[in-house]
């Protein structure tokens, strides 16, 4: 049997595309227990908004094809270099 090995990537969208074309069972013989996180998330932080901000937060994501969060974070990010850059 040909068949590709299992590419060795840090991307999801890489081994996402690898696995929805490919069948897991082929590669049993390949496959090891891992025991701690593969992929870490970032700490996360809580954020109250009113109903009303919520709403707004989310028709702006949806129209810029995006999620809040994503949107949030991409906001925050912007305001931290800006904040570090030195002001003439």
């Amino acid at each position: 049997m040909n068949r590709k090995n299992i590419p060795k990537t840090d991307s999801i969208q890489e081994l996402a595309h690898f696995w929805d074309t490919h069948d897991l069972t082929d590669f049993e013989d390949e496959l090891e227990e891992v025991n701690e996180p593969i992929f870490e998330l970032g700490t996360q932080l809580l954020v109250p908004l009113d109903p009303r901000e919520l709403e707004a937060l989310n028709a702006l994501a949806k129209s810029r094809d995006t999620s809040p969060a994503n949107l949030i974070r991409e906001w925050l990010i912007e305001r931290l270099e800006a904040s570090s850059e030195p002001r003439t």
